[in-house]
């Protein structure tokens, strides 16, 4: 079984609170796990980029071990269809209408090698979809593409438009995007004042506990992890688990460093924002 059928096996088998939040392009759901109880909540999303698919399965641990104090949502697989394309490839796309299907591989350069692609069923970048100086990105793509495109207009996409919402009705006191790799941590889109003292200390402490490192950078737009910042103001990370070392996409060979080294992010977060 793949990662794909092991997040909705797991989904079935999670006796806690558990929702269907939407639906992707394909008619997929995105589904999302609580762990915890009531008071402050934390919100961690997985597996936004296609070819980063393996940290759905890291979401499956920290669903498992839970948090310590309030609670907190999982959304394993944010983009089920992009995983589906860039795990199952050719057995994905045979399911689908032919016209959706040529569209896919001509939008892949003609190929059929979907394993670094990284973009929605629509083949929009949904890490680029979002209404936080949309467009503004350096590395910005304005047609369909294997990454980078930004989509007709914020929240064009189903599935950004389902985390959008689900983060809304749920309020988090923080939220953790988790892709690979490169071992950061990315935690600024222009706070300021308290609010910045407050962000660049949470990812100080994430960085010690994980051993990665916190980093501002520069050239990128429309993150969810900027839409938290600029729409919620409240702290939200990009972690880029992983070692640079290794290639994309990463496999389940990487799983237990990705595991280890993340293990306590969640119990982390929880404890300093109970």
């Amino acid at each position: 079984m793949d990662a794909i059928g092991r997040v909705f096996a797991f989904y079935e088998r999670w006796k806690g609170e558990k929702r269907v939040i939407g639906w992707s392009v394909c008619g997929q759901p995105v589904v999302a796990l609580h762990a915890g109880g009531g008071g402050k909540q934390l919100l961690f999303q997985y597996a936004i980029h296609a070819r980063e698919w393996i940290t759905s399965l890291l979401a499956l641990e920290h669903a498992a071990r839970g948090v310590p104090y309030g609670g907190a949502w999982f959304l394993p697989l944010t983009d089920p269809d992009g995983a589906a394309l860039a795990l199952r490839g050719e057995a994905f796309l045979r399911a689908l209408p032919q016209e959706r299907r040529d569209f896919l591989i001509n939008s892949n350069r003609g190929s059929t090698d979907f394993s670094l692609w990284k973009a929605n069923a629509a083949a929009v970048d949904l890490n680029v979809n979002f209404d936080a100086a949309w467009g503004t990105g350096t590395r910005n793509a304005c047609s369909p593409a294997p990454e980078n495109y930004i989509g007709p207009a914020p929240f064009s996409e189903p599935e950004s438009r389902a985390l959008r919402d689900f983060t809304l009705a749920v309020r988090p006191a923080a939220t953790v995007s988790y892709h690979t790799k490169g071992g950061e941590i990315y935690w600024e889109f222009g706070q300021h004042g308290a609010a910045r003292a407050r962000d660049e200390a949470l990812a100080r402490a994430l960085a010690a506990e994980t051993g990665y490192r916190a980093r501002i950078i520069t050239g990128s737009a429309g993150g969810y992890k900027d839409w938290c910042i600029r729409a919620l103001g409240i702290p939200a990370f990009t972690i880029e688990a992983g070692s640079d070392a290794l290639a994309h996409p990463l496999n389940e060979k990487a799983l237990p460093a990705l595991c280890r080294e993340n293990a306590d992010v969640p119990r982390l977060l929880s404890e300093a924002l109970s």
